[in-house]
């Protein structure tokens, strides 16, 4: 029986054949294959879209692990930026809903934003979500969001928010992968970034982790958590909105005291 993933890669390519075709081999292998090889993953990947933590979860954990001796107050940020970082980059598996739906809440409002995400989670089905995903971030034309640096601060992509990402991503050091071709100013590729540099994966001073988040983050991503919270197409999404936005005012009020 052929896994999530793969049926996932074979629909994003049409069918079996196309998949086949547009990796380079005979479609009696694809064919063979209740999963995506290790070897074929990047092949895949760059084929159909569909990324790699989602054709193959079980050699790529879905939220970022932070390095060992990583205090546990950025430990906390790396997962809680990572989690949104996933959830903006593609619709969650059952894996990942499943992993949701444990989180533990508490008392304060982000708690609380924890458990209505966790709630959703629970009583969601992946291929709504998907259909959920598809409409606010993709659409036939354009989702009902666009989730860019660029069009929130200027209103059209690929202004100049997004050339002075660049410059700042590459003075640190960070490349895109070749397989995502995604602007770097989309918010989950910003969550990622942030989720490495409390993680210790990306080596910043707290000084330019607050430098960096006050230009490309802090202007205009918790906009587009508002705008998730009231979307027409938001459901499973509108908790994760609330969720971004409280933990960006949060994150906001920290980062001033980062030296």
């Amino acid at each position: 029986m052929r896994d999530a993933g793969l049926n996932r890669a074979i629909d994003a390519a049409g069918g079996i054949a196309q998949l086949a075709r547009k990796i380079g081999i005979a479609q009696p292998s694809v064919s063979n294959w209740n999963r995506v090889p290790a070897e074929r993953l990047i092949a895949v990947e760059a084929a159909t879209g569909v990324s790699r933590k989602q054709l193959r979860p079980d050699l790529y954990t879905e939220l970022a692990v932070p390095h060992d001796g990583v205090d546990p107050v950025d430990a906390g940020r790396a997962q809680e930026y990572a989690l949104l970082g996933a959830l903006l980059s593609y619709a969650p598996s059952n894996a990942l809903l499943s992993q949701i739906a444990q989180l533990r809440d508490d008392a304060t409002p982000l708690g609380r934003a924890h458990a209505a995400v966790a709630e959703a989670a629970s009583i969601a089905v992946a291929g709504e979500v998907e259909r959920e995903y598809f409409d606010l971030f993709v659409g036939l034309a354009r989702g009902e969001l666009l989730p860019y640096a660029s069009y929130y601060l200027t209103g059209f992509l690929n202004e100049r928010p997004l050339s002075r990402l660049r410059d700042d991503l590459a003075a640190l050091g960070i490349e895109r992968v070749d397989s995502n071709f995604e602007p770097e100013d989309h918010a989950a590729t910003l969550c990622e970034v942030m989720a490495g540099f409390a993680a210790a994966r990306f080596p910043a001073s707290p000084g330019a982790q607050r430098a960096f988040f006050e230009k490309h983050v802090a202007p205009w991503m918790g906009r587009l958590f508002a705008d998730m919270e009231s979307a027409t197409n938001a459901r499973f999404y509108r908790p994760v909105g609330t969720l971004g936005r409280l933990f960006l005012e949060i994150e906001a009020e920290a980062l001033t005291f980062a030296n």
